[in-house]
């Protein structure tokens, strides 16, 4: 995952700042020795890496620090605050114009993710009810047009092309087409190279041009590290780019780009990619980027995510078979992929505070095995098995744990947990009805009512 690295070593450095209670200028110098290292190893730009520690060092060896009752949490705030103004304090939106259509120039180099992230942005817009619409202005990579017309397939997004013409001709055609259909945004994929040259930046200066376009967004990958703020630089010096589009932040990438790209250019990060599928790109939140680097966690994002993949009517159904305690292996099956639907369990739990920055590579696979597991258990019970686990007698449990190729044992296990689940509801559904036969109000374990679960959650 983005920043594994940078976070295991930052967490390494506060946590040997907790161990010693109060600290010292010293103790303070040396930790942003650390801290600077870390950075730089992360593919940080160094000029970004000099300004970053000397702004934290010269906050955190004031009195007010050092002679705090709690030294290394202060530090450690300074630090996330110092990160997030690094970032850009707060998550820039696209702009819309008063009167549509807003054009968005799409820019990056050959291989940059620029074609399914035009088609990841036109999703992300179609989600919120706008109508969107996709410019192939790509006419010299073989089979451009055709990418686009896949990925907006898949997306739902319509799709302009005109072929292997002019570029800047089906820019413009493609914006009097939005006007015309009511379109908006319009989204122009424009061509690439596999370097920065003179004709590439003449080419998408003479679109800016003509089709003024509300924003140009540029495409960076991530995974190449400070090259990534050479080619910011130099695409913001032709066009004057209003953002970036950060790619493969689900991959092995130090991370170094997201810290730099920003203080650099000047220039905000608008979305992050965060995975190969067209639903995977999300806005870029400078304050939860930098919760995430600390090993905080990123609850919003998290609740955000179950809002956007989790069935509210099927939520409400669950809460009410928790509070009649009629939960069974359907509904347990029914979470999982629930789960599944928000991305990678390593990067769900990478969300949750203590976890985050925690998690290894290892233990992520060894979850989704259990995942897998489970989910291979029960589709290898019938029916009715799956409605009372009370009917899996040991002959039943041998032939799911046949047809699931696992042992009995983790069958046994698996119908313990349904069964402690069961309990759980049970006792909070008598604390939420209330009145006992001598007046007192029963309550569950969690004070009366239902488990403190966020619908769609999974409940094990």
């Amino acid at each position: 995952m983005a920043f594994e690295g940078l976070s295991e070593k930052l967490s390494a450095v506060f946590k040997k700042m907790r161990g010693k209670g109060k600290l010292k200028e010293s103790d303070i110098k040396e930790a942003m020795r650390e801290v600077r290292l870390a950075l730089l190893e992360a593919d940080v730009n160094y000029k970004v890496v000099k300004d970053f520690v000397a702004s934290v060092t010269e906050k955190a060896v004031g009195d007010e620090v050092l002679e705090s009752l709690t030294p290394a949490q202060m530090v450690i705030k300074i630090v996330n605050d110092e990160l997030t103004a690094l970032m850009g304090e707060t998550n820039a939106r696209i702009h819309f114009e008063s009167k549509p259509p807003t054009v968005l120039m799409m820019c990056g180099l050959q291989g940059s993710g620029k074609t399914t992230h035009s088609a990841k942005l036109g999703l992300y817009f179609k989600n919120q009810g706008k109508r969107p619409l996709l410019a192939a202005c790509d006419v010299y990579r073989p089979a451009a047009i055709e990418q686009l017309k896949v990925v907006g397939e898949k997306a739902g997004v319509p799709v302009f092309e005109m072929g292997q013409g002019d570029p800047i001709e089906i820019a413009a055609k493609a914006v009097a087409h939005a006007k015309d259909h009511g379109n908006d945004p319009v989204i122009l994929d424009t061509a690439g190279r596999l370097h920065i040259d003179e004709e590439l930046m003449e080419e998408l200066q003479r679109i800016k041009s003509r089709v003024n376009p509300t924003e140009i967004l540029l495409v960076i990958d991530a995974m190449v590290g400070q090259d990534a703020v050479n080619v910011a630089s130099k695409f913001n010096e032709a066009l004057e780019i209003d953002g970036v589009i950060l790619t493969k932040l689900d991959g092995d990438t130090r991370g170094g780009a997201a810290l730099s790209v920003r203080s650099v250019t000047g220039k905000p990060i608008k979305f992050a990619g965060i995975g190969e599928k067209l639903e995977d790109l999300e806005p870029f939140y400078p304050d939860r980027m930098a919760s995430r680097i600390l090993g905080m966690g990123d609850v919003l994002t998290l609740i955000e995510k179950a809002q956007s993949k989790f069935d509210e009517k099927q939520a409400m159904e669950m809460a009410e078979k928790m509070k009649r305690n009629t939960f069974d292996f359907n509904d347990m099956l029914e979470q999982m992929r629930q789960i599944k639907k928000m991305g990678p369990l390593s990067s769900v739990m990478n969300m949750l505070p203590g976890v985050a920055g925690k998690l290894k590579d290892e233990d992520a696979e060894q979850g989704e095995r259990e995942m897998r597991k489970t989910e291979a258990m029960i589709l290898s019970m019938t029916p009715a098995e799956r409605e009372k686990p009370a009917l899996l007698n040991p002959s039943r449990k041998r032939r799911v744990a046949a047809g699931s190729g696992v042992e009995v044992s983790d069958v046994n296990r698996l119908i313990k947990q349904v069964e402690m689940m069961q309990k759980l509801f049970r006792q909070a559904a008598l604390g939420s009805r209330g009145g006992s036969k001598k007046g007192k109000r029963r309550r569950g374990p969690f004070g009366g009512g239902l488990p403190p679960m966020p619908p769609g959650a999974m409940p094990f």
